[in-house]
């Protein structure tokens, strides 16, 4: 399975998120056009892959007038904080869960997700929430 998140990098608040079992970039650009909805980033940074080069993302993030920042090629720590959250979602839902089917694994991160953002405190952020510190900017 394949998973995709946009993250404010400033609160860790992750503003939306998708899995799918393929990496077409149907499910990037779904995650994408739900983040939208929440809020209207400055720059929107990712990865080189297909999914993010392609013009379906690109023209998207153009028509808002976002501006596109791509990691360097081998550079995992242009994208620090993103990368941070894979691990914590690895060593704090998947590695400790066995999900048989998607439909497990989805509802899982679903609960992660929310954990995530509205009840575990971050050291960085003082102890306070993604989401207390992302609402509280707005």
């Amino acid at each position: 399975m394949y998973l995709v998140a946009y993250l404010d990098w400033y609160s860790r608040y992750v503003v939306s998120w998708e899995l799918s079992d393929t990496l077409e970039d149907s499910f990037v650009m779904s995650a994408l056009k739900e983040a939208l909805q929440t809020a209207l980033p400055h720059i929107a940074n990712s990865d080189q892959g297909s999914q993010y080069t392609g013009h379906g993302y690109t023209s998207i993030l153009n028509e808002n007038g976002i501006k596109i920042s791509m990691d360097g090629r081998g550079r995992c720590m242009d994208n620090i904080f993103t990368e941070r959250l894979w691990r914590t979602v690895k060593y704090e839902d998947i590695y400790m869960n066995e999900y048989d089917t998607p439909k497990e694994l989805r509802k899982g991160l679903a609960n992660f997700f929310d954990k995530y953002n509205n009840r575990r405190g971050h050291q960085s952020l003082n102890y306070l929430t993604p989401a207390e510190v992302y609402y509280a900017k707005k």
